[in-house]
C-alpha cells in the first residue's frame, strides 16, 4: 500500500531539511507528535507506518491515520510523504531510503526511530517467534536504518542527527525490554562510528506516555509515581527531539536521556 503522495513545496521557498521518522502509524502516537513538532520547526517529513501491527494490538487499526497525519504536516508547511513498511523484513530499511530519496530528490538529514514491536510477555511465556520478531523490528531494523542513513548521508558536517526512542521496561515485557536495550547500544555506537560525518546520535527514554495502551489502574499508578503528578505526552517527547535536531542541540551526543517527569 502506498502512502500519501508528496505535497508540493511552496514555489520559491527555501529547501527545508528532511527528517525520516519511523513508526508514525497513529494520530495519537509519539511518532506523530514528533513529526508534527519538527514540521512546525521547518523540517520536511518522511514517515513510515505498518498497519498490520496496529491490527494485532488492542487499540486496533486507525483507518486513514497516515493520510490525516500527512495533512497535519502539510498544514504546518512541510512537504511530506508516507511509506508503509514492515521493518521485520531486513530488506525494508534500504527500500524505505530508496523511496524517500526518489520522492524528495535529496538525502535525509535527521533519522528519528519511533517504530517498535511491543507485545507483553515474561521470561517463562515469551515464545521464540515473538522474541525473534522483537529483535528484528526493534534492534536489527534500527541498525539497518542507521547503516543506510550513514551510507547515504550527504549533509554538511554537524547537521546530521540520529535519535532513537527506547524504554527501560523489563519485568513482564522481556522481548521488548531486551530488544530496546540492544537498540540503545546500536544508537550510542553511531555517535562514535559516524562522528567523521558530523552526525550526532542520542537515545531518548520518554517514560510513561499513554497513547491508548494503559489500563486505568496502571495510569493511576504511573501518575502517583511521577513527581509532576501527570503522565507524559507526545508533545513532551517531541520538544526534546526537536531541540536535539536543532543547531543548538549539536553538542549533545552519545547520550541516553530520560524525559519522564522525574519518574523514579
Amino acid at each position: 500500500m502506498r502512502g500519501p503522495a508528496p505535497v508540493a513545496a511552496l514555489s520559491g521557498a527555501p529547501v527545508r531539511p528532511l527528517a525520516l521518522v519511523t513508526g508514525v502509524g497513529r494520530t495519537v502516537g509519539i511518532g506523530a507528535g514528533i513529526a508534527h513538532r519538527l514540521a512546525e520547526s521547518g523540517w520536511d517529513i518522511a514517515f513510515t507506518y505498518w498497519t498490520p501491527y496496529d491490527r494485532r494490538m488492542a487499540w486496533g487499526e486507525e483507518r486513514g491515520a497516515a493520510e490525516l497525519i500527512a495533512e497535519g504536516l502539510a498544514g504546518r508547511g512541510a512537504q511530506c510523504t508516507a511509506v508503509e513498511a514492515d521493518l521485520a523484513d531486513p530488506g525494508a530499511p534500504a527500500r524505505v531510503f530508496d523511496t524517500v530519496g526518489e520522492r524528495f530528490g535529496r538525502p535525509v538529514t535527521a533519522l528519528v526511530l519511533c517504530h517498535c514491536e511491543s507485545v507483553d510477555s515474561g521470561l517463562l511465556d515469551t515464545t521464540v517467534e515473538s522474541f525473534d520478531r522483537h529483535v528484528a523490528v526493534n534492534a536489527r531494523a534500527s541498525w539497518l536504518l542507521i547503516r543506510e542513513y550513514g551510507r547515504r548521508f550527504a549533509g554538511a558536517p554537524g547537521t546530521g542527527r540520529i535519535i532513537a526512542l527506547t524504554s527501560d521496561h523489563t519485568v513482564g515485557n522481556l522481548p521488548y525490554g531486551a530488544s530496546k536495550g540492544a537498540l540503545d547500544r546500536i544508537t550510542l555506537a553511531a555517535a562514535r562510528e559516524l562522528a567523521h560525518l558530523g552526525i550526532t546520535a542520542n537515545v531518548v527514554n520518554p517514560g510513561p506516555v499513554d497513547t491508548g495502551w494503559m489500563t486505568e489502574p496502571l495510569r493511576e499508578e504511573m501518575v502517583r509515581q511521577t513527581p509532576l503528578g501527570r503522565l507524559g505526552t507526545p508533545r513532551d517527547t517531541a520538544h526534546l527531539v526537536d531541540f536535539l535536531c536543532s543547531p543548538e542541540g549539536q553538542w549533545i551526543n552519545g547520550q541516553l536521556l530520560m524525559s519522564n517527569g522525574g519518574l523514579a
